[in-house]
């Protein structure tokens, strides 16, 4: 019997589909509290983008990452799935022996999918930050490198996704798509196993011992609990991947992740690395709750 599926990846992308209609919003304001600058509060941030931009704006940047996340989470959950199964068949022999999930192979599973997740998601996630950080003003001191007019995102600098994609291959070569990808590795890793973990174990917990496997209901509710506690301690070096990929929309300030740790600590101190945690955790449950779901819903 093969331990490969490809049920698992079409899964996925059901999944990843949902997540993105559910938590774009809250991503974006997540992003404006730790990219950009002038916002006091969650609300504070969530009223200003409102009056700004009116409602578009929460879903500013949401056709690529709607277009690509999919077919990412798709190959992210068939990756774990078909790694988990592979590595333990690989240690008990058969598949009907195997014992229903090792702490072990979850958590090789869940580092190898954060890995994978680095090398498709890290283009998805920079073009989305640019899209959504374009129209955020930024102090004026750091207003050398364009117009004014610009540089206070009065004149948006890319005109959509793919012009965004060939602005940045322009202007910072192949390279550029991938800045920030070091972060994202810190985060995805650990973030991947504080995700699949707690679902796997959460959603047996809750199955009563006579079913056969988890409810809707055991589901949404593993994986909202999952994604709050996967987005939740991934915050501080979120912060730092969305500072290093914003950077570069008007004005390129950090030279790498140490560096924009140093100046965000030196100048905003330690609580700049939780700015956002909140509305991480928050939208978290609603998107893994769907995603999740999504997934179910592509099993069955």
């Amino acid at each position: 019997m093969s331990s490969f599926q490809l049920e698992d990846f079409a899964a996925g992308w059901i999944g990843g589909a949902a997540s993105v209609i559910v938590g774009h919003p809250l991503d974006t304001v997540k992003t404006r509290l730790q990219a950009g600058v002038g916002y006091g509060n969650t609300f504070s941030c969530i009223r200003t983008m409102y009056k700004r931009e009116s409602v578009f704006g929460f879903f500013k940047g949401m056709s690529f990452p709607l277009a690509s996340i999919a077919v990412y989470n798709s190959v992210v959950f068939g990756v774990f799935s078909n790694t988990q199964r592979f590595l333990s068949q690989h240690r008990c022999g058969e598949p009907e022996t195997s014992p229903r999930h090792s702490l072990s192979d979850l958590l090789l599973a869940s580092m190898v999918a954060g890995m994978v997740s680095v090398g498709l998601g890290g283009p998805v996630d920079l073009i989305k930050i640019r899209l959504q950080m374009q129209t955020q003003p930024f102090r004026e001191a750091n207003l050398s490198v364009k117009s004014r007019a610009a540089a206070l995102g009065e004149q948006p600098a890319y005109q959509g996704p793919v012009h965004c994609i060939a602005t940045i291959v322009r202007t910072e070569g192949l390279a550029g798509l991938y800045r920030g990808a070091s972060a994202m590795l810190l985060r995805d890793i650990p973030g991947y196993c504080l995700y699949f973990i707690p679902y796997v174990f959460l959603s047996e917990w809750i199955t009563p011992e006579a079913c056969a496997g988890p409810s809707p209901c055991a589901v949404w509710l593993a994986g909202g609990m999952a994604g709050a506690i996967s987005w939740g301690t991934a915050t501080p070096m979120d912060v730092v991947k969305s500072r290093l990929q914003a950077d570069g929309v008007y004005l390129n300030k950090y030279k790498g992740v140490l560096d924009c740790i140093s100046q965000s600590y030196q100048q905003e101190g330690l609580k700049v690395f939780f700015r956002g945690i909140t509305v991480n955790a928050v939208r978290g449950f609603p998107m893994s709750a769907a995603m999740f779901l999504g997934q179910l819903t592509g099993v069955i």
